[in-house]
C-alpha cells in the first residue's frame, strides 16, 4: 500500500504491522525447520538428503504449535513490558513538573495545541544528544530525552525534538517500531540458539572422530560415501536457512521506511512553525547521538542513529544532510551549515588545555616590573647594631 499523505501513511503503518506479526511466524518455522534438519542429522548421519528433508518438515509439523506459543508469549511479553526492558538497557526514569518544569511545560503545550494525549516524559542520564518514543497503545506512549539534549539544546530546539516524536506517536510510526524490534529480537534468539546447538554438536563430533582409530574414520568415510553425501547437504541446507532467517529480520527493520523520519521533521515544523528550530537541533544532534551501550534496536528508535553498516545499506535513517536539505527546500527553513565535528571538537579543547597548562614563558621583572603584582621592591638592608648605615647597601642595580 503505497503512502501519498499523511492519513494514508498511517494506514500504511498499521498494514506493516500485521504483516510483520506474520512474518514473524514465518521466519520463526524456518528456524523450527533448519533446527529440525541438524537434529535429524546428529540422530542418524547414513541417510540421504531426501530423507532428512522429509523427517524434517514432518517434526516441524509436530513442534509448529509449540514454536507458536513461544512466539506468542515472547509478543505478549513484550507488548507489556517492552518499555521496562528499553528502560533497564537505557536506564531512563520517569519525572514529573516539579522535577523537569521547563521540558515538561514544552511537552504539554504541544500536545495541548493538538489536542493529543500527553505521553509519558523520561529522562535517561547520558552525555549523548539524542530522544526516543516508545509505546504500542496510548496509555503506553513514552518519550525519553537524554541529559546532554537538554544542556546542549535551547527552548524551541527542545520543542522541535519533542514535536519530531509526537509526530512518530501520531503517524504510527513507534508502533511499528517496536513490532520490527520484537521480530527482530524472536528471530535473534532462535538463530543464535540454533546456531550454538550445531556449533557445540559439530565440536563434539570433531574431536570423537579425531579420538577413534583409523579403522573407525576409514568406516565412517565410507559411511558418508555409501549415504552419498546426505548429511553434508543437508547441514549446508540448515546453515543457509539460519543466515537467510536473520538476513531477513534485518530486513524486516530497514521495512521501517526512510520517508518516516522526513514526515517526523515535517510534522515537527507544523506543530512548532519554526522550521529554523528543528534544522538547529538536528545539526547540533549530528555526530553527537550514540547512546553507550545502548543496543542497535533502541539507537533504531531515536532521532537520529549514527551507525551504520555496509556502506550506509542497512541505516535506518536518513543523513542529517539530507534532512535539512529537506526542509530548507519544501519549509523555508535556513541551514546554518554543520558544526565543528566532535573529535574536533575534543582535540582542539585539549590542545587549549595543554596550552594553558604549559603557560607562556616568565618575563623577567626589572625595577619598574609591576606585571600582575608580581614584582617585588628592592630589599632594604638591616639597620647595623651600631646604628650607622650599612656599608655597601643593595640598589635596585645591585650593590653600590
Amino acid at each position: 500500500m503505497a503512502a501519498y499523505g499523511l492519513y494514508t501513511h498511517i494506514a500504511s503503518n498499521k498494514l506493516r504491522s500485521m504483516l510483520l506479526l506474520a512474518g514473524l511466524f514465518a521466519l520463526v518455522y524456518v528456524l523450527v525447520y533448519a533446527g529440525a534438519l541438524v537434529a535429524e542429522v546428529f540422530i542418524d548421519d547414513s541417510e540421504t538428503a531426501a530423507y532428512y528433508l522429509r523427517h524434517a518438515f514432518s517434526d516441524l509439523l509436530k513442534a509448529a504449535p509449540i514454536a507458536t506459543v513461544v512466539a506468542a508469549v515472547w509478543i505478549v511479553i513484550a507488548y507489556f513490558f517492552h518499555q521496562s526492558m528499553i528502560d533497564a538497557v537505557t536506564g531512563g526514569h520517569s519525572v514529573t513538573r516539579q522535577e523537569q518544569p521547563r521540558l515538561y511545560n514544552l511537552l504539554e503545550n504541544l500536545c495541548i495545541s493538538r489536542g493529543l494525549t500527553m505521553p509519558k516524559l523520561k529522562i535517561m542520564e547520558s552525555p549523548a544528544l539524542n530522544a526516543f518514543a516508545t509505546g504500542l497503545n496510548p496509555r503506553q506512549y513514552s518519550i525519553t530525552v537524554t541529559t546532554g539534549l537538554l544542556d546542549a539544546l535551547n527552548d524551541k530546539e527542545i520543542e522541535a525534538v519533542l514535536g519530531h516524536e509526537l509526530t512518530h506517536i501520531k503517524n504510527g510510526d513507534v508502533q511499528l517500531m517496536v513490532v520490527a524490534v520484537i521480530i527482530a529480537g524472536v528471530v535473534g534468539f532462535f538463530g543464535e540458539l540454533f546456531f550454538r546447538l550445531f556449533t557445540n554438536l559439530n565440536w563434539s563430533s570433531g574431536g570423537s572422530s579425531s579420538s577413534g582409530s583409523s579403522s573407525s574414520s576409514r568406516s565412517s568415510s565410507s559411511d558418508s560415501k555409501s549415504s552419498g553425501g546426505g548429511a553434508i547437504i543437508v547441514i549446508i541446507i540448515a546453515i543457509v536457512l539460519i543466515v537467510l532467517a536473520w538476513l531477513l529480520s534485518q530486513v524486516v527493520k530497514l521495512a521501517l521506511s526512510r520517508s518516516r523520519e522526513y514526515l517526523a521533521d515535517a510534522g515537527s515544523v507544523e506543530l512548532t512553525k519554526d522550521p529554523d528550530a528543528m534544522i538547529s537541533a538536528l545539526r547540533k544532534i549530528e555526530g553527537r547521538g550514540e547512546l553507550p551501550g545502548a543496543t542497535s534496536a533502541v539507537m533504531e528508535l531515536c532521532v537520529d542513529n549514527p551507525r551504520e553498516g555496509f556502506a550506509d545499506l542497512f541505516a535506518t535513517h536518513p543523513s542529517v544532510q539530507s534532512r535539512v536539505d529537506a526542509l530548507v527546500k519544501f519549509a523555508g527553513g535556513r541551514d546554518p551549515g554543520p558544526l565543528p565535528d566532535p573529535a574536533e571538537e575534543t582535540e582542539q579543547l585539549e590542545t587549549e588545555h595543554a596550552e594553558a597548562q604549559d603557560g607562556p614563558p616568565p618575563l623577567s621583572q626589572g625595577p619598574w616590573s609591576d606585571a600582575a603584582g608580581l614584582a617585588s621592591p628592592p630589599p632594604v638592608p638591616a639597620p647595623s647594631p651600631s646604628g650607622a648605615p650599612a656599608a655597601n647597601p643593595m640598589g635596585p642595580w645591585g650593590r653600590h
